[in-house]
């Protein structure tokens, strides 16, 4: 029995007495091969089982119509939602979407990165991994013009492409809720990493907050976590709650925290928002089906990932190579629900 083997342009050319040259010119709707020879090679190729080669036209060219995305997890809504806008805008415009994850591990986000660029990829998108402090290994891709863009984790100084939002104004607004519901003692519940930014923006929001309404800034009152994850908030929360005097707001820094707070506080039979009043971060789907649900910040992912992928898009398109490269800024809400409103409207 013959072995079943992938169908090539030779194939198709051999089936049709034609030149290969003219079968990949006809498959392309060349203008130079005339419309009756590429309707005979298509119907060919389609009858033959011919699949086209991407990676290797990609090669060709030094493109293979490819972007890369290389992310902590799939597994947070937040990511989730942000590859969901990535995907949506990348094959509106033909292009592949390949995911990594390097589970916030530097060593593995540097040999994923590295895969990415042996692969040939167009473009990448990355969020970095909590633990990267280094960020040489994405010079491979901006030394050779291919577009990098970082989003939401981002680093500090690195001159290409950002899509954040503005952290700072983001941990004001929450902070500045929680005052307006009439909190006095408002503790943080933070990640403990120094890179890029992020969570020492909404920090930074939150001190600056506190410092315009008149309120101490308490460094008890700050805790800072190795992961951002629902055991590490349980026990921070109950940290919290054994102070005396125990705080009366808490601002967390991700929804998943915001939960545990909220049933922690349930356990220890607190009343929330009575007793604790508390905002989350990012407005996962959790953060509305709990009860109390919880009040968040807004965190627009999808639109984050749409506007990731179209810089790479329209970076692609332009000849021009800008040196500066810009940050762009998506905006934020304060979603007001029960965990928090102690005054009512």
């Amino acid at each position: 029995m013959e072995e079943n083997k992938d169908v090539t342009i030779y194939d198709i050319a051999e089936k049709l007495n034609l030149a290969t040259s003219t079968i990949s010119r006809a498959l392309q709707d060349h203008h130079t091969i005339s419309k009756k020879t590429i309707k005979k090679v298509k119907e060919m190729s389609e009858k033959m089982g011919y699949v086209p080669n991407t990676l290797a036209a990609g090669l060709r060219g030094n493109k293979t119509k490819t972007i890369g995305v290389l992310i902590p997890t799939i597994t947070q809504p937040f990511l989730s939602s942000l590859i969901s806008g990535i995907e949506i805008t990348a094959q509106k415009s033909g292009y592949n979407v390949i995911i990594m994850q390097s589970h916030d591990s530097y060593e593995v986000e540097v040999s994923l990165a590295k895969s990415l660029y042996s692969n040939r990829v167009s473009g990448v998108i990355s969020s970095l991994a909590m633990e990267t402090r280094d960020t040489k290994h994405f010079e491979q891709f901006t030394a050779n013009n291919i577009p990098l863009v970082f989003v939401d984790r981002v680093p500090k100084d690195y001159n290409t492409f950002r899509v954040v939002i503005d952290n700072y104004a983001a941990g004001y607004k929450a902070t500045k809720h929680l005052i307006e519901q009439g909190c006095k003692r408002i503790a943080h519940i933070t990640a403990g990493s120094e890179f890029g930014n992020l969570y020492n923006e909404r920090k930074r929001g939150y001190q600056e907050a506190l410092k315009d309404f008149g309120l101490p800034i308490e460094d008890e009152l700050i805790i800072n976590l190795k992961e951002v994850t629902y055991d590490e908030g349980v026990e921070a929360s109950n940290k919290l709650f054994d102070m005396n005097p125990m705080p009366d707001g808490v601002f967390a820094s991700g929804d998943i925290i915001a939960v545990s707070t909220v049933q922690t506080a349930k356990k220890r039979g607190l009343k929330v928002p009575e007793d604790i009043a508390v905002i989350g971060f990012n407005n996962d789907p959790i953060s509305h089906i709990i009860d109390p649900n919880i009040s968040t910040i807004t965190h627009p992912a999808e639109k984050m990932g749409r506007a990731s992928a179209e810089i790479i898009l329209k970076n692609l398109k332009s000849a021009k190579k800008d040196d500066v490269k810009e940050i762009t800024f998506l905006n934020t809400e304060v979603l007001v629900r029960e965990s928090s409103q102690k005054i009512k409207n």
